[in-house]
């Protein structure tokens, strides 16, 4: 697990041997709702309830442009899914349960000992616990994925489906 290094300076707590400094261990990603997510979302309910006046929001549009609002102001590309309001997780999750689940193209070579597949471009991980993973965590897979692009997902299998669409 990676370390964070942080200075005791707190009033009345003491420093640490060694120079004061204290090692906390981190997360190595935080699972967060990722703001081309937000994005996504507001659109989904924009097409699905469009304002009546072309002016007000929507309940779930508000509820996610508020939090999209305030990641533009604090620079944040992630937001924390455990504290974004219950209104527009609620809208999120609804957006999420329209989009593709798993990334698999069913030609898994995690099942030949390889710690990446070559076909959804997942870790071995990340292939085993899909089912158990939360869907911020499956989305920020889709997203290191998506901005990949390297595997069979992307390239291979991608071109033949488009030249197959292409032919008479």
């Amino acid at each position: 697990m990676p370390v964070q290094h942080t200075t005791a300076k707190t009033p009345g707590v003491p420093a640490f041997p060694g120079g004061g400094m204290m090692r906390l261990p981190v997360p190595a990603t935080m699972a967060g709702i990722h703001i081309t997510d937000i994005e996504a979302a507001i659109n989904y309910w924009r097409q699905r309830t469009p304002s009546p006046d072309g002016f007000s929001l929507e309940p779930a549009v508000r509820a996610l442009a508020e939090v999209y609002a305030l990641m533009v102001y604090h620079h944040e590309s992630l937001a924390d899914e455990f504290s974004i309001p219950a209104t527009a997780y609620a809208a999120w999750f609804a957006w999420y349960e329209t989009t593709p689940d798993t990334p698999c193209i069913a030609i898994c070579s995690t099942s030949q000992g390889d710690e990446t597949c070559k076909g959804c471009g997942r870790s071995f991980a990340e292939v085993q616990y899909w089912t158990e993973m939360r869907p911020a965590e499956k989305r920020l897979t889709w997203q290191r994925i998506s901005l990949q692009r390297d595997s069979w997902r992307f390239n291979r299998y991608a071109e033949r489906a488009a030249e197959s669409r292409s032919v008479p």
